[in-house]
């Protein structure tokens, strides 16, 4: 048995739970795992965090508290050992959004209603005091795009979308969850209003300009959103929050600086972690990028991203492959 192995079984003594039956959940893109506790019916979730692995719990923890008392549905956090990096959660469900999706392809219009619900409820609430994507770190963070994509620096690029940002969504005052797509929310069919969605990898969340989840809900990397129901979700959600004619500009502006930082972020799980499973999304974060492009206030934007950026052909997917 590994330390790691121990630490968790203590843990898991600690708080009752060492004889129930552990099941593996899929990884995602960091360096925490999760175990799906078993005891008869009743089912809880583990994160193992490890710090060694640059893991922090604490985050996880203060933002659930924050969805929760905001009247949201993230995980309960029954138990936590933040030192050891070990949570023990409620379980929101078995079915993601993406899930129920694949079963139910009829039901999409529904699901992504209630998922842009929740995201019209959180921009009404106050945003707590957190790191704050203002265009200039907004530029900083496409900056991995150069080495890991592009395989050169790209300073241009980081300018270029300082450049859009400042002059189309320059203000942070919306809490964002960072990754907030199908795949990090749960369905639950069974409840009502909100709470129908729970709430998933949040850790990471900031505050940016409003719409800024609406185009990681709808610029999905990991599956495409038909395009009438990314209208009907753009339209609804500008009527509830206020957002303003501009808003598809903005939200054109925030879907492009969010995947071209993706297609840095998904180069270097490939190349450099041998996370080669991101691969066949890079496309898509490519067809992605260049619908928000499209856009005329991106036209400068554009213009910058064809001169640096190679499309990804098949040289490309292959060297990220080796």
């Amino acid at each position: 048995m590994s330390d790691r192995d121990r630490a968790i079984a203590a843990f898991l003594g600690r708080s009752g739970h060492d004889r129930w039956t552990q099941q593996p959940i899929a990884a995602d893109a960091s360096g925490r795992r999760y175990l799906r506790l078993t005891d008869g019916a009743d089912t809880l979730i583990l994160m193992d965090a490890p710090p060694e692995a640059g893991e922090n719990v604490t985050p996880f923890v203060d933002i659930a508290t924050f969805l929760a008392d905001a009247g949201l549905h993230p995980p309960a956090i029954l138990a936590q050992d933040r030192q050891a990096g070990l949570l023990l959660l409620s379980d929101l469900g078995r079915n993601s959004v993406a899930q129920w999706l694949d079963q139910h392809p009829g039901e999409a219009l529904p699901l992504y209603r209630a998922s842009v619900e929740v995201l019209v409820h959180l921009a009404t609430v106050a945003p707590p005091a957190l790191a704050r994507l203002t265009p200039a770190v907004a530029g900083e963070m496409v900056a991995i795009t150069g080495p890991h994509y592009a395989q050169r620096p790209v300073p241009e690029l980081v300018i270029a979308v300082t450049r859009a940002m400042a002059a189309l969504v320059p203000t942070p005052d919306t809490l964002a969850l960072r990754d907030y797509h199908a795949e990090n929310l749960i369905w639950r069919p069974d409840l009502t209003g909100l709470a129908r969605v729970g709430l998933l990898d949040f850790q990471d969340a900031f505050v940016a300009p409003l719409g800024y989840d609406l185009a990681s809900l709808l610029r999905d990397a990991r599956r495409d959103v038909p395009d009438d129901i990314c209208t009907a979700m753009v339209a609804h959600f500008s009527a509830a929050t206020g957002a303003g004619r501009d808003f598809p500009a903005q939200l054109a502006c925030l879907g492009a600086q969010r995947n071209l930082r993706i297609l840095g972020v998904f180069a270097r799980l490939a190349k450099d972690m041998k996370k080669t499973r991101y691969i066949p999304m890079i496309p898509r974060v490519w067809a992605q990028l260049h619908k928000d492009l499209a856009h005329p206030a991106l036209a400068d934007l554009r213009d910058v991203v064809a001169d640096l950026l190679p499309p990804p052909d098949a040289a490309l997917l292959a060297r990220l492959q080796r």
